[in-house]
């Protein structure tokens, strides 16, 4: 077994034990219990709802190289309550081959995605690889986020841009939630593609650059999907109201859509009309 698939493994261990320390014993179904010494549900009582031996999961949560199989991986998602986010943490983390091979060339979207964003406007609209780099965006999203072409490879990371450009947090009503959502995100991704030593280095370089993001990084609870509703103080519209709606592309799962919907019965929509025209 390589480094990287033992860190990988401990790793999702942890995450596990984790997921169990959260569980309450009468949220699955284990009343009567007397006191515990340690909160949440115990190694047995996960093996009992899911299924499998006591052994067999505690050596899954020690981070032992043993065979998983995506049928008890989903039981386990079920005992422990997991939610979709986390499930799909677990599966990546369980399942995948670790490599430590990765590509330095930015991936570039193909034009039919491209026609599909510039057919979103007036929606702002932008896809994002799997490290948070936008790779393709709509006039729209320049108009809201700045002009993005100008942009190196570096300021056009969403993470990067969210605690980096003070004029993006100036912007961005309710801010704090913004950029969490962005970190969720991330380290999803960081999860899987864990071995990937540019992710170490990016949140190495955020948190020395900014103590805010190192602190939020560093919390162990970040929001288990992004909000839906987002408001822009832009600078020469004023107030702006969206509806996000955040998707993996199909059939590529390193790049995510995000779309920034204006929400009915605000001036929203308008404003961006006027501001595209303005460009035009």
């Amino acid at each position: 077994m390589t480094l990287i698939d033992a860190d990988r493994l401990h790793t999702l261990g942890q995450f596990l034990k984790t997921a169990r320390t959260k569980l309450t014993p009468d949220a699955a179904g284990f009343t009567g219990g007397g006191r515990r010494r340690t909160p949440g549900l115990r190694r047995e009582e996960v093996a009992q709802l899911a299924g499998v031996s006591t052994t067999w999961y505690t050596w899954l949560e020690q981070g032992r190289n043993i065979q998983v199989s995506a049928l008890v991986l989903e039981r386990i998602a079920t005992a422990l309550q997991l939610n979709t986010t986390d499930r799909g943490y677990l599966f990546t983390m369980a399942l995948r081959q670790a490599t430590s091979i990765f590509s330095e060339t930015p991936p570039v979207i193909d034009p039919t995605l491209q026609r599909i964003l510039d057919y979103l406007c007036p929606c702002p609209a932008f896809i994002a690889d799997r490290r948070c780099d936008i790779i393709g965006w709509n006039k729209a999203a320049s108009i809201i986020f700045g002009d993005i072409g100008p942009f190196s490879r570096e300021d056009r990371n969403i993470v990067w841009l969210s605690f980096m450009k003070p004029e993006v947090r100036e912007m961005v009503v309710n801010w704090e939630d913004f950029a969490k959502d962005f970190l969720t995100i991330f380290r999803n991704y960081q999860g899987q593609y864990h071995g990937d030593p540019w992710y170490d280095e990016f949140i190495e370089h955020c948190g020395q650059i900014n103590p805010m993001f190192k602190q939020l990084w560093q919390r162990s609870e970040l929001p288990a999907v992004p909000k839906t509703l987002r408001e822009i103080n832009h600078p020469n519209a004023g107030s702006m109201r969206f509806e996000l709606t955040s998707f993996q592309v199909y059939a590529r799962a390193d790049l995510r859509c995000c779309v920034y919907t204006p929400i009915p019965d605000t001036e929203t929509e308008a404003k961006l009309e006027q501001l595209l025209i303005a460009v035009s």
